[in-house]
């Protein structure tokens, strides 16, 4: 595993949503890439810090205005 590829699983790392030999590629890849090391904890905890802002307050009708433009949209 090159660090591209790393960069692209993080979140299923994080998440354990990986298979086990792709997670056993991707720590024996941490074990050997200090940079990648520091990428997972800035990661970890970026992810913390946005877990931790309060939700939008937004009014009742902006909200279902949001969510019926966004049912609108075509998916891919």
């Amino acid at each position: 595993m090159n660090c591209a590829e790393f960069v692209e699983l993080v979140t299923e790392f994080l998440d354990g949503a990986m298979g086990e030999p792709t997670e056993l590629r991707c720590l024996v890849h941490l074990a050997r890439c200090e940079g990648c090391e520091t990428y997972l904890d800035q990661f970890r905890q970026t992810s913390a810090a946005v877990g931790a802002l309060p939700g939008p307050n937004l009014p009742p009708a902006v909200r279902d205005q949001l969510l019926g433009a966004f049912r609108g949209l075509p998916r891919d």
